[in-house]
């Protein structure tokens, strides 16, 4: 392991990707320190600290801490997933949308502009949205969060945190693009890990002050090391349908005959799922938390974490966007022409039409098991919080999740450009296997 990650550094590329990679998530991680004006700290601070357990504390999870100290990143990346959500929903809808994401790289800029400018409007709906109920927000004691309420303030702040989504937007893409790793999810994953000691600080002060027994600790760490060993299995996971490929004669050759495989992953989609879920549920509880609205307030309370009516919407979210987005990565017709076009087919079945049926049929089957692990996952802690309240967030759950997976991505990544360039890669004798999507 060690000499794999000497061998990272004796590739000028992958070093250079490496360290631009780690560049841009210290700016992020620095920025989500800058305040916002206007803000009294120690109030807000006093006001988060009572709102644990809620969605808030929920939300300021996946904005790594920024939401809590309300600073220039406060609406983190959601709001880019948001629009990504509707951008892929409409491409269902409206032909143009579809027909510009077959042009290839042209459509694809252009699909990436229209997310920008989605994103733009969500998150000046959203950060406006919180430049009003911070207004009517006071601190355990009664003092006022913001100091000099009026419209000032709210177009002050509306633009602050735009313009930060915005910034984050930019800096996963640059990532992304000249990096290593989903940039997006990177800078997810960067929040949640830098929460990671002080929640593992918490639960040592849990243990001295016996709010948690010796037992209950020993009992978590043994299921957090299960929990991650399911993520890491299933995530590698896949079904091989068995191909043959037919021989040919082409001059005085003989080309064909040979039997291979088509892996289809059982999480095709990923830690997609649970994003998207969790923006699709925070992007209306964002709006009711901060509203001041009596009756916004009352639907807020029934999207907290815990509650049933969170997780039949959060477990119905994650199935039907394993579904969606398995169905628009992978293509079961796009797979069945290919494989006859090179003059293969399945055993059992006809090339074209019967080909793409048992590929679909059997991909859904398959997703069907990877969104039962999904779900299972990612409400864990909303079970054991039942029993013990002050159990840190990564005993399970979508921050789990999402170190898991996204460290596998990356890691997958880097293996690939060890590979290519001949060194030895964190797997002996083989490629890191799993996530391709």
């Amino acid at each position: 392991m060690i000499e794999s990650f000497r061998n990272i550094f004796k590739i000028p590329d992958l070093q250079k990707r490496v360290f631009f990679t780690l560049a841009l998530l210290v700016v992020y991680r620095i920025g989500a320190h800058i305040p916002t004006p206007g803000i009294d700290g120690q109030a807000l601070s006093a006001f988060f600290s009572r709102a644990q357990g809620t969605i808030l504390s929920f939300m300021d999870m996946f904005s790594g801490g920024a939401l809590g100290r309300l600073t220039i990143f406060a609406l983190g990346i959601m709001p880019y997933i948001s629009a990504s959500i509707i951008l892929d929903l409409l491409t269902v809808v409206f032909p143009f949308l579809e027909k510009l994401k077959k042009e290839g790289e042209q459509g694809r800029k252009k699909l990436t502009q229209y997310t920008r400018y989605s994103t733009v409007l969500i998150s000046a709906i959203q950060a406006f949205g919180i430049s009003i109920g911070l207004e009517n927000m006071t601190s355990p004691d009664g003092a006022p969060i913001v100091m000099l309420p009026g419209w000032s303030f709210r177009f002050t702040t509306a633009l602050t945190l735009t313009a930060g989504t915005i910034f984050i937007m930019w800096l996963g893409e640059q990532i992304t693009e000249r990096g290593i790793g989903n940039g997006m999810s990177l800078i997810i994953f960067s929040g949640i890990v830098t929460d990671m000691p002080s929640a593992a600080i918490n639960t040592i002060r849990l243990l001295r002050t016996g709010e948690m027994s010796i037992f209950w600790l020993l009992g978590l760490l043994i299921l957090m090391v299960v929990v991650v060993g399911v993520i890491v299995f299933m995530e590698a996971g896949h079904r091989k349908i068995p191909i043959q490929y037919a021989k040919r004669v082409v001059g005085r050759r003989m080309y064909g005959g040979q039997s291979t495989h088509l892996p289809l992953k059982v999480n095709t989609s990923g830690v997609i799922p649970p994003i998207f879920a969790s923006s699709v549920i925070m992007f209306p509880a964002t709006i009711a938390q901060f509203s001041g609205l009596p009756w916004m307030n009352t639907i807020s309370s029934y999207l907290l974490p815990g509650t049933w009516v969170y997780t039949i919407l959060f477990v119905g979210a994650i199935f039907f966007f394993c579904y969606f987005y398995t169905a628009i990565i992978f293509n079961p017709v796009d797979v069945a022409d290919n494989i006859k076009k090179y003059g293969g087919f399945i055993p059992g079945k006809r090339p074209g039409k019967s080909t793409a049926e048992f590929i679909d049929k059997t991909l859904a089957r398959i997703t069907f098991g990877g969104a039962v692990y999904l779900s299972a996952i990612c409400v864990l802690p909303d079970f054991l919080f039942k029993f013990n309240p002050n159990i840190p967030f990564y005993y399970g759950g979508t921050s789990l999740l999402i170190v898991v997976g996204v460290a596998m991505d990356t890691m997958q990544q880097i293996e690939s450009h060890l590979v290519m360039r001949h060194y030895e890669g964190f797997i002996n004798k083989g490629r890191l296997r799993g996530r391709r999507g």
